[in-house]
């Protein structure tokens, strides 16, 4: 293959979307382990190995998107649907990168393998057949990012709380009918199957409903879940005021974060219309990446520091 090929791959396997992986790293993050090197470099090799599966599915949806990519003012640009990677080269792409990954999650664990063969069957089946089903093509993206979290969980033995859990899964949803939105809007019904049967205000419920929920599972895991911070915290000092709430709820602080956050990415819908691409929109708006910075900060001082 020569660098060409390699360099129109490469950017077939989107780089800029390995972003969505770092859920892998939840467990430990709210587990107190993130700074831990043997159970970090656990979570970074199953974080490599997402990586390489997510490379997979991208590649193997602009194989079968061809067609409707060539018709998208954007997507007609991908290396694919433009005609600079032929189908033959990106196939071999995608069975090279299937069977490296699995390989590579098999020598983890069988338990992690299992996960990682169903990431990417939900995914094969997400391009070949959810993604043209309203509300169906959404919930197999959230529970995609659901699969990560618990990836996480099974290579490095921490599990997420359900209510963390249960987080990642509105949140997810979330974005994903974000993005629905933003393409009815921007593209109409030619670009993607899913897009006939949903209705405009159908989306904007969806959104609502799905942000509503996503507070709420935040709030609710603030509140109930006992994080582990360390022994010697100095909001010890105020269990006299408070009886008990050193123990876990210190975390609600960062409630009104996640809160502005989800406005700030609405804000980005429904005024300017960027829902399209979420990871543009996490990586590039100076707003939603300071409320992001803050609330990591403050996460990592009350887990970690005090």
């Amino acid at each position: 293959m020569d660098l060409q090929r390699i360099k129109y791959t490469l950017i077939s396997a989107r780089p800029n979307q390995w972003i969505k992986n770092t859920i892998l790293f939840t467990g430990i993050l709210f587990a107190g382990q993130l700074f831990n090197p043997p159970i970090f470099m656990k979570a970074l090799i199953g974080f490599v190995i997402f990586c390489m599966l997510s490379s997979t599915s991208y590649i193997l949806n602009d194989i079968i998107d061809f067609p409707l990519d060539k018709k998208h003012p954007a997507k007609k640009k991908r290396p694919i649907a433009s005609g600079k990677l032929s189908i033959p080269d990106a196939t071999f792409a995608v069975f090279i990168l299937s069977f490296v990954s699995l390989i590579s999650a098999l020598f983890v664990s069988i338990s992690f393998f299992v996960v990682a063969f169903t990431f990417l069957l939900l995914h094969f089946f997400y391009s070949l057949y959810f993604k043209q089903k309203p509300v169906l093509d959404i919930f197999a993206i959230a529970f995609s990012f659901m699969l990560r979290a618990f990836a996480g969980s099974v290579i490095t033995g921490y599990h997420i709380q359900i209510w963390l859990l249960l987080t990642i899964f509105f949140m997810s949803l979330f974005i994903a009918s974000v993005k629905r939105h933003a393409e009815l809007v921007n593209q109409g019904t030619t670009t993607r199957a899913a897009l006939v049967n949903y209705k405009e205000t159908m989306l904007l419920f969806l959104s609502s409903t799905f942000a509503t929920m996503t507070i709420t599972s935040y709030s609710l895991y603030t509140f109930l879940e006992t994080p582990p911070l360390i022994e010697h915290s100095i909001f010890r000092g105020l269990s006299f005021i408070l009886p008990e709430f050193e123990a876990r709820k210190w975390l609600m602080v960062t409630v009104p974060l996640v809160v502005y956050g989800i406005a700030r990415y609405g804000q980005l819908l429904y005024e300017r219309e960027q829902g399209e691409a979420p990871e543009k929109l996490i990586t590039r708006d100076k707003g939603l990446m300071a409320i992001m910075g803050l609330w990591a900060t403050i996460v990592i001082v009350l887990l970690y520091v005090v």
